[in-house]
């Protein structure tokens, strides 16, 4: 092969690409790339602005230990429980309302331990997620919501643990490399024509894998498929995810797939970036609401805060509060709940409210009705069913009664000083819809048949994610598909 000849090139560089760069050498391709279109310092795609969560499957703390090297005091400190398949299936059938593709699934929950205990034998590192999943109860750490474990160094860490991986096994990634085109050879991928310093070229390749994620740094494509509005929202992660993956696999023949009126957005500071900013990471995020009330510019409620866990509620919020008048909510809580909120209320870059009476809240409220505001407290405060035990730790039924729109569970008066409020739009994470595959990761046309040579894994792919996604599946379908993809891709190229 020429300079510019490989087994397997990949487009993206990030978790899925990463994953499928390593699975595509196990399967015995020699010589791979990655091309990643952002500059060094801007690479990674959504990964490196993640909070590192990883959902996945294990039947008890001997799981663990196959992904974690616990010490003696976190094993006496720690109840880990289980988090079983059944759990997993039951997660994301409920939270996609029964739409999710039943093989994807499967391939999903049953390959989620076997795949991170084979990305920890690449030399990637996790950990418990003590600091933002674990609460003690009776003297023990227990975790809720079916997150036990993250990357070590969260996104960012992940991100350049797998760089010096590749780098390490001779894979190279190629930043300002954008790809524009998918290069055909009659029906089979043969390449991919690029674009590098204005030149345009083509790479010859004997198979591609698209990893690149999806649209949502696209305004316009975010108004064309996730309708009128989306063009206002805030993007939590790359501005480089625009979509041009899709677009290629599309142009070559490719079959569309998934939920493309739907997309995982939540909570995010109003004054946030228009794009994320990699030195603050995830922190513009606002997830802490279960425990609070949330209005709007109305001052009323518009939302069950205590619905469910944050896990299953935050990626879906977002577009509710973009719905709501003038695209932003407020976060409303008293002292009693103040020490349940998450590092992210911290941060310097926060939009933020105090008050030692709720009448001086509503006034500093910027955009709310105040009158409304103060009724609207007063009538929530008289639903609590106080009676009920207060217990943040589970779904403790805590709820109100009688309200338009009630509260299920966390529900607390709102009474006592100091009083905060943080001012929230919609912060956009990725996109639903995206390219069809198989199970072999291999990227089907509108026939339903393989187009030879072409691969795909991570958010450029539909049929997983509809409405909503349980919290952490993502980079783990990252991690999943993208070793499914390598290993097809790989064994294609020999």
């Amino acid at each position: 092969m020429s300079e510019n000849d490989y087994d397997v090139v990949i487009v993206g560089a990030g978790n899925a690409a990463a994953c499928a760069a390593m699975a595509a050498q196990d399967s015995g391709a020699k010589k791979i790339t990655m091309l990643e279109c952002a500059p060094e310092d801007e690479a990674g795609g959504n990964t490196r602005f993640t909070a590192g969560a990883m959902r996945v499957v294990y039947d008890g703390v001997e799981d663990i230990k196959k992904l974690v090297d616990l010490s003696n005091k976190e094993l006496a400190d720690t109840d880990f429980g289980t988090y079983t398949q059944d759990q997993f299936y039951d997660d994301i059938f409920r939270v996609t309302e029964y739409r999710t593709d039943q093989e994807m699934a499967e391939s999903l929950v049953t390959k989620s331990l076997d795949t991170l205990i084979w990305m920890k034998e690449k030399g990637i590192k996790f950990v418990p997620i003590y600091g933002r999943q674990a609460f003690k109860i009776d003297g023990k750490f227990k975790f809720w919501g079916g997150l036990t474990v993250e990357t070590w160094g969260g996104g960012p860490g992940l991100y350049d643990s797998q760089q010096e991986i590749t780098k390490n096994l001779g894979i190279e990634t190629k930043f300002e490399t954008r790809a524009v085109e998918l290069v055909m050879e009659g029906s089979r991928v043969a390449g991919v024509k690029i674009k590098k310093n204005g030149q345009i070229r083509i790479i010859k390749a004997k198979s591609v894998i698209i990893a690149s994620g999806g649209f949502q740094a696209n305004p316009e494509w975010r108004t064309r498929y996730l309708g009128p509005g989306w063009d206002l929202a805030k993007i939590r992660g790359t501005r480089f995810n625009t979509g041009d993956g899709i677009r290629m696999g599309i142009e070559a023949g490719a079959a569309t797939y998934g939920n493309w009126s739907g997309c995982h957005a939540v909570g995010w500071d109003r004054n946030a970036p228009e794009f994320g900013d990699l030195g603050v990471g995830d922190q513009f995020q606002k997830h802490s609401y279960p425990f609070f009330i949330m209005v709007n510019a109305t001052g009323k409620r518009f939302v069950d805060e205590g619905a469910d866990f944050r896990n299953y509620t935050y990626a879906k919020y977002g577009r509710v509060i973009l719905q709501q008048p003038n695209q932003f909510a407020w976060q409303v809580l008293d002292a009693k709940v103040a020490h349940l909120k998450r590092d992210e209320y911290s941060i310097r870059q926060v939009t933020k409210v105090t008050a030692d009476t709720i009448e001086e809240l509503a006034g500093k409220l910027e955009g709310v009705d105040k009158d409304t505001f103060l009724a609207e407290v007063n009538e929530y405060n008289s639903a609590v069913k106080q009676d009920i035990p207060y217990n943040p730790n589970v779904k403790d039924g805590r709820c109100t009664e009688g309200l338009a729109i009630n509260k299920s569970n966390w529900a607390m008066t709102i009474d006592t000083p100091p009083f905060e409020a943080y001012q929230i739009t919609c912060g956009i994470t990725f996109t639903f819809g995206g390219l069809r595959i198989n199970q072999n990761g291999e990227v089907v046309d509108g026939d339903l048949k393989s187009i030879p040579g072409l691969y795909a894994a991570g958010e450029c792919v539909g049929g997983l994610f509809y409405f909503n996604y349980p919290g952490g599946s993502g980079l783990t379908a990252g991690s999943v598909f993208g070793k499914i993809a390598g290993h097809s891709a790989g064994a294609y190229s020999i």
